[in-house]
């Protein structure tokens, strides 16, 4: 992963075709301490979600199409972009964003 990610205050983590995490940043890894942490690198994204979720991951590598939402957590409101990466024009795993949104966070309509 490069430097600049690392120090990024959204949390990233990238998991493989067969949904193995490979990667996650300093933000994610502290987001997930109290699940290990950067120790869930090599373990299976099954292993740590409930069956919806285990679904919409086989769809999103099955399909390519992202998925989005909002959650509130830890009095925090959340933006989780779930994104299929693509290697080769294939799908070789997924990108997880966790971004903080701000309370007041204006919405603008543009053209």
């Amino acid at each position: 992963m490069h430097d600049w990610i690392q120090e990024l205050p959204v949390a990233i983590t990238v998991c493989d075709k067969d949904a193995i995490v490979i990667e996650m940043n300093d933000k994610a890894a502290l987001t997930n301490a109290a699940h290990g942490g950067k120790e869930l690198i090599g373990h299976s994204l099954y292993d740590c979600h409930q069956a919806r979720s285990i679904e919409i991951i086989r769809q999103m590598l099955a399909d390519g199409k992202p998925n989005t939402y909002t959650i509130d957590k830890a009095g925090q409101k959340k933006l989780i972009h779930q994104q299929p990466w693509f290697k080769d024009g294939k799908i070789a795993g997924l990108v997880e964003f966790s971004i903080v949104l701000p309370a007041d966070m204006p919405h603008y309509f543009r053209g």
